[in-house]
């Protein structure tokens, strides 16, 4: 009875809760430690890849612009008249009389002043007398040379005569055409006894006056007479710098301003280059031709000359702000395709302040990045930035402002009861 009754024992059911509960309690356990493995593994692959987006730079970029197919100069021009030039006397004198003043429009060949001219006069006078003496001269040689020639085909004189009578008629000649030649001479001191303008033009100094001494020639600064200038045409002289330089072409047009006339633009057409750099100002020289028929523009004066030059088409143009300065070269960073930096030297041809222009190192429609961070290094991975999502980063990373209640700010008014 013992015996069957222990091979067939049963255990109590309490027991066998207890064993079901202790299975599911490991379970639950092994459930929660797979579950913290598993979410402190996906916490560190969430944090290791932060931590490598972190760590690539973001920046902002700008598109390389090519520069303007022209631009204008402006440059400070010099103003000439077309002809310039003082007038002095060719002979000695006292002047007679002068017939024309500063300002007096004169044709070519109008007289300017008269000349006494005595001491010419008596030279005149003396060489016109010398020239019949030597006409006298000269038509007794003649006859005697043919005479001596005739006499010399019959044997009446020697030829040693005839020669000597034919050398003289020559010598004489000689002495007509010197004779005349002087006369000549001081016909045309005669003719400078009236001051003529050499063109026509404009009176624009007269530094004589009735009696004074004239002497002849430009020896003094006092021996000018007049000052003559043809200004219905202008000349205008300008300095362009070595880098515009190749930029000159011919029949290049120019606008010209002038302080004196507010608001009116007058026209200038290139008429030629000095084709050479100046080695001292390192400009070239180029002069312009405006036209003046009212002369209402001013010889002498100074004036801005407005010049459309073509600029090079691989010219591009960049905010300063892009610009790294290291001890390799000047250079700007690049953004590749594949999203990496690259740095490239550059070569800035004009500085515009906010702009410089670049002639060399990038091409128009790179994408540069701006404000490039220092430690910024050729290949590293960077992220673009797009502008929108540029102003929300600058709007999390300021500062809200302090704000203060104006009520607890206000000071309370004092009540008297």
């Amino acid at each position: 009875m013992t015996d069957y009754q222990s091979s067939h024992y049963n255990p109590p059911p309490h027991h066998q809760t207890n064993r079901l509960g202790i299975i599911i309690l490991i379970l639950v356990l092994v459930v929660l430690v797979g579950w913290g493995i598993i979410s402190r593994v996906g916490a560190e692959s969430k944090l290791k890849k932060s931590t490598e987006e972190n760590a690539i730079p973001t920046v902002a970029t700008t598109q390389a612009k090519p520069g303007a197919a022209s631009e204008e100069i402006v440059l400070p021009g010099t103003v000439t008249a077309w002809h310039d030039a003082p007038i002095y006397a060719r002979t000695n004198g006292y002047v007679v009389s002068w017939k024309t003043d500063i300002g007096t429009p004169v044709r070519a060949g109008a007289v300017l002043a008269e000349i006494d001219t005595p001491e010419v006069d008596a030279e005149l006078h003396q060489a016109q007398a010398d020239l019949q003496t030597a006409q006298a001269n000269s038509d007794l040689a003649q006859s005697t040379a043919e005479r001596w020639k005739a006499l010399l085909a019959l044997d009446s004189v020697t030829r040693q005569e005839t020669d000597e009578k034919v050398s003289d008629a020559t010598a004489k000649l000689a002495a007509l055409a010197s004779a005349r030649a002087n006369v000549d001479h001081l016909q045309k001191l005669e003719d400078f006894k009236h001051v003529t303008a050499p063109f026509k033009g404009v009176i624009t100094a007269r530094n004589i006056d009735t009696g004074a001494l004239i002497n002849a020639g430009s020896g003094t600064p006092m021996q000018e007479l007049f000052h003559i200038a043809q200004t219905d045409k202008l000349r205008i002289y300008v300095q362009v710098p070595e880098t515009y330089a190749s930029a000159i072409t011919d029949d290049m047009q120019a606008e010209l301003h002038f302080a004196e006339h507010p608001g009116e633009v007058f026209l200038a057409t290139l008429l030629r280059t000095a084709d050479a750099i100046d080695p001292t100002s390192r400009t070239l020289q180029a002069e312009f031709e405006a036209s003046n028929p009212d002369n209402k523009l001013l010889a002498g004066g100074f004036t801005e000359v407005h010049m459309k030059v073509a600029t090079p088409v691989s010219n591009v143009r960049l905010p300063v702000n892009t610009l790294i300065f290291r001890a390799q070269n000047l250079q700007v960073a690049m953004v590749d395709a594949d999203g990496n930096a690259q740095l490239k030297s550059i070569t800035v041809a004009r500085d515009f302040g906010n702009e410089v222009e670049i002639n060399s190192g990038i091409t128009p429609g790179e994408t540069i990045i701006v404000n490039p961070p220092d430690s910024l290094v050729n290949g590293e991975k960077v992220k673009v930035v797009q502008p929108s999502e540029e102003k929300s980063l600058d709007k999390k990373d300021a500062k809200p402002d302090d704000k203060k209640d104006d009520k607890n700010s206000a000071k309370p008014d004092d009540k008297k009861s």
